[in-house]
């Protein structure tokens, strides 16, 4: 079972959200998600618990319980969806006020 855990405290790390999640059962596996660019934790992450039964005393356990200083939210992970793919293009849209409009002012 997928299990999704957020208000995480920034200093807990993948090893430390798995030995929290040990205590109710096997753990495959625990990862805490980072910013791309920064590499920090964006305060949530997901462990899997293969056991439905452990997994589901662990949500019931861990739910609201507090985790190095920070009150967590534990539930059953929620399918991803799928979002639609971002177009950009710039077919006419018109004038946005960009560089190139405030160049063809002459006030430079």
């Amino acid at each position: 079972m997928n299990i999704y855990i957020s208000h995480l405290s920034y200093g807990v790390d993948d090893n430390g959200l798995k030995e929290v999640f040990e205590a109710y059962g096997q753990v495959d596996s625990a990862k805490v998600i980072t910013d791309k660019f920064t590499g920090k934790s964006r305060g949530f992450g997901f462990v899997e618990m293969p056991d439905e039964a452990e997994a589901n005393k662990a949500i019931e356990a861990l739910n609201q319980s507090e985790v190095n200083g920070m009150t967590i939210n534990v539930n059953i992970a929620k399918p991803r969806e799928e979002r639609p793919r971002r177009e950009y293009s710039n077919n006419g849209g018109g004038s946005r006020g960009g560089y190139n409009d405030r160049r063809s002012n002459n006030r430079w």
